[in-house]
């Protein structure tokens, strides 16, 4: 896909382009970001929903992560954001003027975005320059040489500009696909999952070198991602959709301590999840009462612990001073960092999952007191896990 970025404007081609950054590296030129509206949008596939009735407004060079389980509608809404897909119903907006709706569809070379694909789509029988320079077809052939070999030179890979894809390793390509999409300096920047397919120690490298390159050019930015922690490290905010619908977005502290919904908590953190009934507004359970506002009295709702949130000790075997719940570890599993243990708690029917940090293990069979912060708790409807 050719990406231009004239339909919004750019910065001078000088600008902060041949600034010294780390390690030697040119720096990537600046853009002028744009905002990213999204406005009651819907697709149908054979009047199957893909997305539905989703509100969103990205603001000029926020970095905006969507997260949620495959299938649930990202993919689509970033083909729809580029101009790949016609929305259903809705409208999308690049700095308020309407690029996809009922009555106008900006083609995506004119929509000023740059795409990044999962499988990062190089073309094998293009020089790895020729690759990066593919989307300034309107520049001078030399020009737009120049400005693909700087771009190389801040991912490090300008001494491969002759070479071509085969030769580079996955996260070399990585770093290719990522050049030719900032090269031609978009107002909008949509990635699609572009960490998924490279092993742990060089995901963790590269999430840092994209956000870097990302900063540097100050483009608008939609990431696509299912996993919480890729999330919470890329994003200024998180969008959570599930089954075609924005569920909850914010900052990834405030959707770590105040979900709004069950299946938010889980994307989040490991948690315990125990069935209470509601009475006066609150349930009562073995670690005391918690309340449970917009629950009807008398119907059940799930108790969420994390598991993180919940403490040991080991007992002194008197029963005298000792804060907590009794309880009996019956597993522990060494997990590098953490050891998780199933622990049959006092009160709880069912064991509770605890991880602590590493240490000398607690033995099967110990006494211990259990401690539960009850800021860590959360209650939600029985039944919120599976609200469309």
């Amino acid at each position: 896909m050719r990406v231009v970025t004239w339909f919004f404007g750019k910065s001078s081609r000088t600008d902060a382009a041949g600034a010294p950054a780390h390690g030697g590296r040119a720096r990537a030129g600046a853009t002028f970001a744009a905002k990213l509206t999204f406005d009651a949008v819907d697709k149908l596939y054979d009047e199957r929903p893909a997305v539905s009735a989703f509100s969103l407004e990205i603001a000029p060079g926020e970095v905006v992560c969507l997260l949620g389980p495959s299938g649930c509608g990202k993919t689509t809404l970033l083909r729809l954001a580029a101009g790949i897909e016609r929305p259903s119903g809705g409208r999308i907006l690049i700095n308020d003027r309407e690029v996809a709706g009922p009555d106008r569809f900006v083609q995506p070379e004119d929509r000023g975005v740059g795409l990044m694909f999962q499988d990062f789509a190089l073309f094998p029988h293009l020089s790895i320059i020729e690759n990066v320079a593919f989307g300034l077809k309107g520049l001078p052939r030399e020009e737009a040489r120049r400005e693909a070999l700087r771009m190389l030179s801040r991912v490090g890979l300008e001494r491969y500009a002759e070479q071509y894809p085969h030769i580079l390793s996955g996260g070399q390509q990585q770093r290719v696909a990522l050049a030719r999409a900032i090269v031609p300096r978009p107002a909008v920047m949509l990635m699609d999952e572009p960490f998924s397919g490279l092993d742990v120690q060089l995901r963790d490298a590269m999430q840092e070198e994209t956000l870097g390159l990302i900063q540097e050019t100050r483009a608008t930015s939609m990431i696509v991602t299912h996993h919480p922690e890729e999330a919470m490290r890329l994003g200024d905010r998180i969008a959570v959709m599930r089954s075609g619908r924005l569920v909850q977005t914010g900052r990834a502290e405030d959707l770590y301590n105040r979900p709004a919904a069950l299946f938010v908590a889980r994307l989040f953190s490991e948690i315990n999840e125990v069935q209470v009934r509601v009475q006066g507004g609150q349930v009562a359970t073995p670690i005391g009462s918690l309340a449970a506002p917009g629950i009807a009295n008398g119907s059940l709702a799930t108790l969420c612990l994390r598991e993180r949130g919940i403490g040991l000790l080991a007992a002194n075997g008197n029963g005298k001073d000792e804060a907590g719940l009794r309880g009996r570890i019956l597993s522990a599993k060494f997990l590098g960092d953490a050891v998780r243990y199933e622990v049959a708690a006092e009160g709880f029917d069912a064991p509770l999952n605890v991880r602590t940090a590493a240490g000398e293990p607690l033995a099967k069979g110990r006494e211990v007191r259990v401690r539960v912060d009850l800021a860590e708790a959360l209650v939600f409807p029985s039944g919120d896990d599976k609200i469309p």
